[in-house]
């Protein structure tokens, strides 16, 4: 290989140096290499989430995939866990070599005034150029021990690391449940929807009926007008519900990051399906499935890491240097081996204040395990009385459901008969509307029960 006219008498490092000034001359901004025909094609992009739902009846679990998929919660949880995992490797990087180049020089004109033998002060001056101060070196030092201060640090960096993984987990659970709960709101809208409809079929069909009777001079005018008012206020209803659907989708919609315009279809899951619960087997899978309850041990277990690096910062560190350089214009070689011990022998209480609040914080993390342990066993006692509750409403409102149809069957054929008032008909219709609307909530309840019953034991 030649060398550039002009350095070939020039020593190693100065061959280095000579070599860092002219490693970036006609360097060019690297441009991206097409693909050649033999290199496979790029996979294509993966469709929006918007266009996945188009067209499609979704499932539950189709919802809650395309949400943990969209979500920009998910994506920043992520990015969270990955600067975690670039701490740690910031906390591990004083244990490797530490290398660094130094180049310098300086130019200085400087008056000195000295005395000569027969006592008279003569003034002189120092000149020294650029090339008579040119150092050119590299420096190389390697920590040889510090009491394990630098893997304490390492250790508690990992710990925080694995709390953000937990962070990614909490923030899938929670999104879970909102897609669930967005999702049985929906079908608790659309049933609400079929029972004002047939509220309003029925009004409508009470009010023909007394203006019969009203036209062949059997009924008086007050139960056409209490007919009307009924379909009115059926059909007031009817709306709300309507409008409680959209809120509902929009809901849904946003649960899974899709436009809130979407036409969001999805599949009635609200059935009854009865669900027998082991209290102790679920207080078990809480704490060992619930992302909290392992933040909090990581962070207990991260608090002891940084109390054994404090307590390590009495001690010394030994570390071991060397540099290898030329200076002057002449690139005259010149190395240096140093082994230093650096020990702050008193820093005004600075590392003992230091090791008390690590200790201070290692009893509160302590503390704080044991309180979301109860927190925990609290949620999930709270959601088991909750399905027990609900699976007790749902059986109550089926049997009023069944005795107000039978009711109003009643009622509409007395008044068909001529036996019955008006009064005691709406009174029927309201009764069987109400009850339908209590089965129907107690249906929504139900699921709503089960989804934060799934969040409290830590499943999605």
């Amino acid at each position: 290989m030649s060398r550039p006219r002009g350095v070939a008498a020039l020593t190693p490092i100065a061959l280095f140096v000579f070599g860092l000034f002219t490693s970036g001359v006609g360097a060019q901004t690297p441009t991206q290499t097409p693909p050649t025909p033999n290199q496979p094609a790029p996979a294509p992009a993966p469709a929006p989430p918007s266009t996945q739902v188009a067209g499609r009846v979704l499932t539950l679990e189709e919802c809650i995939a395309i949400a943990l998929e969209a979500q920009p919660r998910v994506q920043a949880t992520l990015a969270d866990y990955a600067a975690a995992r670039y701490r740690v490797n910031q906390a591990m990087s004083p244990l490797f070599p530490q290398l660094s180049g130094v180049v310098s020089t300086t130019k200085s004109n400087i008056p000195t005034i000295t005395t000569n033998a027969a006592g008279t002060n003569v003034a002189t001056t120092q000149t020294r150029n650029f090339g008579d101060t040119f150092l050119a070196q590299v420096q190389l030092s390697q920590l040889l021990f510090d009491f394990g201060k630098n893997l304490a640090a390492t250790d508690a960096a990992r710990k925080l690391a694995e709390v953000a993984v937990e962070d990614v987990e909490l923030q899938r659970q929670l999104i879970s449940l909102t897609v669930k709960e967005a999702y049985t709101n929906t079908l608790f809208s659309q049933r609400l929807i079929r029972v004002q409809e047939q509220a309003v079929e029925r009004a409508e069909l009470n009010l023909r009926s007394a203006k019969g009777f009203f036209d062949v001079g059997t009924r008086p005018k007050s139960d056409v007008a209490r007919a009307e008012v009924d379909v009115a206020n059926a059909r007031v209803d009817l709306i709300r519900a309507r409008n409680a659907l959209r809120q509902a989708i929009v809901a849904l919609n946003t649960a899974m990051a899709i436009d809130v315009d979407s036409p969001t279809q999805i599949v009635d899951n609200l059935i009854y399906q009865p669900t027998t619960l082991d209290r102790q087997q679920l207080r078990a899978d809480s704490l060992r499935q619930r992302p909290e309850y392992r933040q909090a041990k990581l962070r207990a277990a991260a608090s002891e890491a940084l109390e054994r690096q404090t307590f390590r910062n009495f001690f010394p560190d030994i570390t071991g240097t060397g540099a290898y350089g030329a200076a002057q214009s002449g690139f005259n070689e010149s190395w240096t081996l140093g082994l230093a011990l650096n020990w702050s022998l008193f820093d005004g209480g600075n590392r003992i204040a230091r090791y008390q609040e690590a200790r201070a914080n290692v009893e509160g993390s302590r503390a704080r395990v044991k309180s979301t342990e109860l927190d925990i066993i609290q949620n999930v006692e709270q959601a088991e009385i909750a399905v027990d509750e609900a699976q007790e409403r749902i059986q109550a409102a089926q049997t009023l459901v069944a005795s107000a149809q039978e009711n109003f069957r009643l009622a509409q054929g007395r008044f068909d008969a001529g036996v019955g008032t008006i009064l005691e008909l709406t009174d029927a219709q309201l009764a069987l509307t109400q009850a339908q609307n209590t089965e129907s909530q107690a249906l929504a309840d139900y699921r709503i029960a089960l989804a934060r019953l799934d969040r409290a034991v830590g499943r999605r």
